[in-house]
């Protein structure tokens, strides 16, 4: 069996890594880093000299202090270094439930020594109990930290060995009984970042258990797992029903919604559920009415918000989308808890012999002056969590009905800038409250303000604005003119043309104090009756409207100047990197033709997994298997080549081809490749795994 090679990050100190590692402890909030392996090496020519060495891994069962000290034996009698033997081996592996770091300790020559350090760096005894802990969460950390194909989990952290946790039906046991005992304590470890709350139906454990039944297609043992948890709690029935959907089942999936819904009918998660379903089967009429009873279940929470907006996009109800994703409750992303280790000596990160290809080789190090400075500072590159989900909703939208059209809608919903200086010229002291628009969007319909001074029914947390409260906001937020409501010294969105953005009032009048008012508006400025009717924009929502201006002007501009170069018949030259961030840029935008045109244009001028991956899903899209595996190949390659052997998004893959297409023809169209032997051998051990599960289409 084919294994990643093992890189070494040398240190300048000895033990200085392990030092780093103790000091995060107190540090750690949800799943923790991956394991570290620290070596202590000794050289045989010059004996007194000693080095520390160290590797992070996941994957590798952590059940037992045995199983991880024949995992240090395993590098310790590695034949590769010759020039150095190891004298000493310790393996960290940290607990999340109990919030210790277990620890293995190999002695050349002596014993092996297991314990666990606590947050204050004291020693424990290591139980069982400990350890059933330990191997749930190596089995967990192994599918957070796994790469997708796209490269950008191996690129975070340097030389980090993924190993496959679960690779028999065996392991499979052992991991599904460690989570039924463990599985009520799954809110301990946290959740991902559009989650504020966890609970037993959204957590790091429930995430991964799902990873796990998708990926692999263990329906089955998904499905009695949480058949037996939900008599326990009946809020595990979302997550049966969801993997009942994934496998067919979707008569019993609905049944069992219906009989959860009306014992929990103010439980989000089976709302959620429900709404997805009847998305999927084109019902968003339905699925509006589960949406709206979801956000009031759980208003604090973002998923139910951003379910609500969804829903109002099919239904092309774009005034309700916008006030719908307005009023999502937004929360700071906090990534995993990467480690932070003192800056190494030197590093070495040897190749594997069998995953040699040229054509995937890639420079370690870009040239950044290869990278237009506009690129550089496309600020929605680097949204993630509820942030990044919010902008794929407003470009979303852009994508449907223009950018034009959109600032209309923004217009109509928000309060401008002219608006406001209008309404504040007129001196108008009336006392008026508007409608929450959180109330707005679940009611479907935006209802106006009856007399000036009546109160709305059925705001949420009793939330009413008055305009006192709105100028005091106003006088927070300094404003550019066109932009309802935006910080300061921001871009200026006009809503007549991408191309030339306007300015609706001078510099000289920001100069001289753009707040300052006069007792008698001007003649001719308008009047905008139905100000009060409107809502603020939050400065968040303004600032992704600032970054989606600033996508599409480059956007635009790259398209305008192709087609002039394709006129021209002349060549319109871009490096590697310009295209691979042009692809990424085209398909945050949904214009996905342009991406995999972009990503194909990258490929032609060297290799990128995030190119090959963007193009990969081109191909699973027209069904195109044999370009699939291609594809494929390239990318298992490459992920072997940094020290990857498991990635459940390609393995994915390779499961639905297989279901598609039987084992026996994947492995012919891979063997007929006219590739190095070695290299496909690689593919070959993710269709020997899918035949190990016995998925669907493996037995022909």
């Amino acid at each position: 069996m084919v294994v990643p090679a093992v890189p070494e990050i040398i240190e300048e100190e000895i033990e200085s890594a392990v030092d780093s590692r103790n000091e995060s402890l107190p540090s750690l909030r949800e799943l923790g880093p991956p394991d570290l392996v620290h070596l202590v090496k000794q050289s045989i020519k010059s004996g007194n000299k000693q080095s520390g060495v160290y590797h992070h891994v996941t994957g590798i069962d952590a059940s037992s202090s045995a199983s991880l000290a024949a995992y240090v034996n395993t590098i310790i009698y590695s034949p590769n270094d010759k020039s150095s033997k190891v004298i000493s081996g310790l393996y960290c592996c940290y607990n999340a439930f109990s919030r210790l770091d277990m620890r293995v300790e190999v002695k050349i020559p002596g014993g092996v020594e297991s314990y666990c350090i606590d947050e204050r760096g004291d020693k424990r005894v290591a139980s069982d109990a400990l350890w059933m802990e330990t191997f749930l969460c190596g089995v967990l950390r192994a599918y957070a930290y796994a790469d997708d194909g796209g490269g950008e989990s191996i690129k975070k952290i340097i030389g980090v060995r993924r190993f496959d946790p679960i690779t028999s039906t065996e392991m499979e046991h052992k991991f599904l009984d460690a989570a039924e005992r463990l599985f009520f304590k799954g809110p301990q470890l946290g959740s991902e970042p559009e989650v504020q709350v966890p609970n037993i139906a959204s957590n790091h454990l429930t995430t991964g258990l799902i990873s796990y039944i998708h990926t692999t297609g263990r329906y089955t043992s998904g499905i009695n797992l949480f058949e037996k948890l939900r008599t326990r709690d009946l809020e595990v029935s979302s997550l049966l029903a969801r993997v009942m959907i994934s496998a067919d089942e979707e008569v019993q999936a609905v049944k069992l919604l219906h009989d959860a819904i009306a014992k929990l009918p103010m439980d989000y998660s089976l709302l959620d559920c429900q709404a997805t379903f009847c998305q999927s089967k084109g019902r968003l009429d339905w699925a509006l009415e589960c949406a709206k009873r979801g956000v009031t279940a759980a208003p604090s929470e973002f998923g139910t918000w951003a379910r609500l907006a969804e829903v109002y996009v099919g239904l092309e109800q774009w005034d309700l989308a916008l006030l719908t994703l307005n009023s999502c409750p937004m929360f700071t992303y906090n990534d995993k808890d990467f480690p932070r280790m003192p800056e190494p000596a030197h590093v070495l990160l040897p190749v594997l012999r069998e995953s040699i290809l040229d054509e995937i080789d890639e420079p370690t190090n870009y040239d950044g002056d290869q990278v237009h400075q506009s690129l550089r500072k496309l600020h929605a590159a680097g949204y993630k969590g509820t942030f990044l989900k919010a902008y794929s909703l407003l470009t979303e939208i852009t994508a449907k009905i223009g950018w034009d059209q959109l600032l209309r809608v923004r217009s109509q919903v928000f309060v401008m800038e002219e608006e406001y200086r209008s309404e504040k010229q007129t001196g108008s002291n009336q006392n008026v409250s508007n409608p929450n628009a959180s109330t707005v969007a679940l009611r479907g319909t935006p209802s106006p303000v009856i007399n000036g001074n009546t109160k709305p029914e059925g705001h949420i947390n009793g939330d009413t604005d008055s305009q006192a409260d709105d100028e005091e906001t106003l006088h927070e937020k300094h404003t550019s003119p066109k932009s309802p409501l935006s910080p300061p010294n921001s871009a200026t969105i006009v809503d007549r043309s991408i191309e030339k953005p306007e300015h609706s009032i001078t510099p000289e009048v920001v100069k001289s104090g753009s707040d300052s008012t006069s007792d008698v508006p001007p003649a001719s400025a308008p009047k905008y009756t139905q100000f009060h009717n409107k809502r603020l924009c939050e400065r968040w929502l303004d600032n992704l409207f600032m970054v989606l201006y600033e996508d599409l002007r480059i956007y635009t501009i790259w398209r305008t100047d192709m087609a002039r170069a394709q006129s021209e018949s002349s060549d319109y030259r871009k490096s590697a990197e310009e295209w691979e961030i042009l692809g990424e840029l085209a398909e945050r935008l949904h214009h996905f033709p342009e991406a995999v045109e972009a990503y194909q244009a990258c490929l032609r001028a060297r290799f990128s997994p995030k190119a090959m991956k963007g193009v990969l899903r081109m191909y699973e899209e027209k069904g195109r298997n044999g370009e699939v595996l291609q594809a494929m190949i390239r990318l298992i390659a490459w992920q072997y080549r940094w020290y990857s052997e498991f990635s459940p998004a390609l393995l994915r893959t390779v499961r639905k081809l297989i279901e598609n297409e039987g084992a026996v023809k994947v492995r012919s169209i891979v063997q007929a490749t006219s590739l190095p032997q070695p290299v496909l051998d690689l593919t070959h051990r993710y269709v020997e795994l899918c035949v190990a599960f016995r998925s669907s289409g493996s037995e022909g």
